[in-house]
């Protein structure tokens, strides 16, 4: 039976109930008749109240469970035909598609924060108040955090990171250098500014670019190495051959003609010998740098790192027994393997360790640790720690700069080159260091 059936039929009952009540008491049919008819009208005037009263409660009822969100209730059904039940399968429909909708929100919510949070830029949001929102994981790693509550506890990590959080706006960005425990990192800071249901907020993303322009200046150097040798190669290569044809020449003549005293003979033969060796040393000095612009494209091999650590070991035996440094080799699982070009980054390690070597000599302690395992990412690394007296802060910055060195002999181009020859294998090299502690070089070789 329908709701308002049964709504006028109440309604049509009592209104019946007046109209007989009314009768009796045209035709004065006595007390008693009258007084049943009006206990009779109250009767139905009752159950009509209460008829609608508990319709509206059950209206209440639900109103109030959509208004906090609760569309676990469940109404019950007799399938007896009555309005009530009506009422409540309308009700458990209505219900049903509330929680299909909460549940499809939530389900969404946890898909974006879980794509938020393993997004590979970093991103802060941030209230008006500086409370802060949600902070992703890349945003940690990037300020070697775990936690962040509020926006300004960014200063203690980097004073020119927080002016630029605070002072940038929609669409301004800026460049930051942090230190980080991994290396130097050039984070570019974008932000923008929201109202979301009047409130508003900051969202702040974090792009660590140092990658690129490691590339950018690599390939900057590159090209100048390559005008350099050009240029060079073409003035010192036939001044090396017009010295040697001018010696051979002056020895030939004075066999036959000895005007030229003995004296002036040895000088002019020195001089020659002179040109002719330093053009030579000219010749191999620019080699080397030429190394920086051609860099062989790898050749990816199945790599046992077990036995890459034993040939760097075998090859470098007499340099570390004569500067009396002990070599310890560590690597988890032992089973690992690399996928790379085998003599290239044996050249890298052969390198890295012998830094290492020339590092430990003032030191009391030495000590070289070549390591590998992989990361929380799956990421394998490779590492190389001595026990000398650390870099520099200002050294640090540019010890991957071509042609700058720290040692007193060194061209300057060997950790360049295996800067380089990492990125070739789609991967990076970083460096920490302490002061009074050591260096830690560090391989990282993508999954």
């Amino acid at each position: 039976m329908d709701y308002k059936i049964g709504l006028l039929g109440r309604i049509g009952g009592l209104a019946a109930t007046i109209f007989v009540l009314s009768y009796f008491i045209h035709n004065d049919s006595g007390v008693f008749l009258i007084s049943l008819v009006i206990i009779l009208g109250v009767a139905q005037t009752m159950y009509l109240v209460r008829y609608g009263e508990s319709s509206f409660k059950k209206v209440r009822l639900f109103l109030n469970n959509i208004k906090q969100s609760n569309y676990a209730t469940v109404y019950p059904v007799k399938f007896d035909g009555t309005e009530i039940d009506d009422l409540h399968i309308e009700f458990n429909a209505i219900l049903a598609k509330l929680k299909e909708d909460q549940l499809e929100k939530e389900a969404n919510y946890h898909y974006f924060r879980t794509v938020f949070q393993h997004l590979s830029i970093g991103l802060i949001t941030f209230e008006e108040d500086g409370s802060i929102q949600i902070m992703n994981t890349a945003a940690k790693r990037m300020l070697n955090i775990q936690h962040l509550h509020h926006i300004e506890e960014v200063s203690q990590v980097n004073k020119d990171l927080h002016h630029a959080i605070h002072h940038l706006r929609t669409g301004g960005s800026e460049l930051i250098k942090i230190v980080h425990p991994d290396g130097i990192m050039q984070l570019s800071v974008y932000v923008i500014e929201l109202v979301l249901r009047d409130v508003k907020f900051k969202l702040v993303s974090l792009q660590n670019i140092q990658s690129e322009l490691e590339e950018k200046e690599m390939e900057a150097w590159q090209n100048l190495v390559r005008v350099l040798t050009h240029e060079i190669m073409n003035s010192i290569a036939p001044i090396s051959s017009l010295a040697a044809t001018l010696r051979g020449d002056l020895e030939s003549k004075t066999g036959k003609n000895a005007s030229l005293s003995a004296e002036e003979l040895e000088d002019c033969r020195m001089g020659i010998a002179t040109i002719e060796k330093r053009s030579e040393g000219l010749i191999n000095f620019v080699s080397d740098f030429r190394s920086l612009a051609h860099i062989p494209t790898p050749k990816f091999t199945a790599i046992r790192i077990a036995e890459l650590f034993d040939r760097v070991q075998l090859l470098l035996k007499p340099q570390l027994d004569a500067c009396g440094v002990t070599l310890k080799t560590s690597i988890s699982p032992t089973d690992l393997l690399l996928f790379a070009d085998c003599s290239l980054i044996e050249q890298v390690l052969i390198n890295l360790t012998q830094n290492a070597i020339h590092a430990l000599e003032e030191s009391t302690e030495k000590m070289i640790k070549l390591e590998s395992f992989l990361d929380e990412n799956g990421k394998i690394i490779i590492e190389i720690t001595d026990t000398g007296k650390g870099i520099e802060e200002d050294a640090l910055a540019k010890i991957f700069i071509p042609f700058f060195t720290t040692k007193k002999k060194g061209s300057g181009i060997g950790l360049s080159l295996s800067k380089q020859i990492m990125r070739r294998h789609k991967g990076n090299l970083q460096v920490r260091s302490t002061l009074g502690i050591g260096t830690t070089f560090k391989l990282i070789f993508n999954a």
